[in-house]
């Protein structure tokens, strides 16, 4: 069984490889609809992902810290990553909102880099190996619903 702090680095890679093709295809785009299509992409995978990372591996880094604030960064990055992609889709031109994608695509890549150099490596020094992996089977559990709501939406349309 994987641990969370593995499987969010995991999730991390994929989402990298996604910005990648996004960044890829992003001057390509001639409309804001192509590009709100890629927003709505970037906010789902954000949005479920952030969930994850604060109602499991940063509830349970809040409760073993002694220093309490040291979290404040990664959730403020959270808020922040929020508040460009709603940027992105009040932009006025296309080439606003190429320029305001990319912005979330680095910020969101830097994010997940502070994460894994100071977050991670803390969790797994004070949280114990089996409330790690308590986690990441919670996880699981959370994208198995997410994938089944996902399927009965899809059925519905």
């Amino acid at each position: 069984m994987m641990n969370i702090t593995d499987v969010l680095a995991v999730e991390h890679v994929t989402f990298c490889a996604v910005f990648d093709q996004i960044e890829r295809v992003l001057p390509s785009l001639r409309t804001r609809a192509e590009i709100q299509m890629l927003v709505g992409l970037v906010e789902s995978l954000l949005r479920d992902h952030g969930d994850a990372e604060q109602n499991l591996a940063y509830l349970a880094l809040d409760h073993v810290l002694k220093e309490r604030g040291q979290l404040d960064q990664l959730y403020q990055d959270h808020k922040e990553m929020d508040v460009q992609l709603k940027h992105v889709r009040r932009a006025r031109t296309v080439a606003e909102a190429r320029r305001l994608l990319r912005a979330v695509l680095v910020a969101s890549r830097e994010h997940f880099r502070r994460e894994e150099r100071t977050i991670f490596p803390l969790m797994q020094k004070v949280l114990q190996s089996e409330t790690l992996e308590k986690l990441g089977e919670l996880w699981v559990r959370q994208q198995r619903s997410l994938a089944s709501r996902a399927t009965s939406r899809s059925r519905d349309l």
